[in-house]
């Protein structure tokens, strides 16, 4: 009488398919954060450059990831202006942040990080068109 094969899996082959679904789904999940990002696409403002000169960045859009410093003024015509410490720049480089009054349903404190895309609009003011908590 002949010997049946055995059929068997061996269980190491149960462990490598697990480890490749969790590194698929961590892959997956990676790649969805870095996808659904709407401000990737946004060129990062370069802190120094606008220090020297703000007019020379005027009328263009930039993304600017930081921490709010303080709160330096408001209007309810105008906005709130913020001075934000910027994370692109070296530390402890502050800029002025216009947050106009469409914008007042957002509740910025102070210590809370943000990614603002931000305008440069007349007289070097960074004007903030959209935000999101960090």
């Amino acid at each position: 009488m002949p010997r049946r094969a055995s059929s068997k899996l061996h269980p190491s082959w149960f462990i490598a398919v697990a480890l490749l679904a969790a590194a698929a789904i961590a892959g997956g999940y990676f790649l969805m954060s870095k996808v659904n990002d709407p401000y990737r696409t946004i060129n990062a403002l370069d802190v120094l450059t606008y220090l020297e000169n703000a007019n020379s960045l005027r009328g263009n859009i930039y993304r600017v990831n930081g921490t709010v410093w303080n709160s330096l003024g408001w209007s309810p015509s105008v906005g709130r202006l913020f001075a934000v410490e910027a994370g692109a720049g070296k530390p402890g480089d502050l800029v002025p942040l216009l947050v106009p009054s469409a914008l007042n349903h957002v509740n910025l404190q102070k210590g809370q990080r943000f990614v603002f895309e931000v305008e440069v609009v007349e007289g070097g003011v960074l004007q903030v068109k959209s935000l999101r908590k960090e």
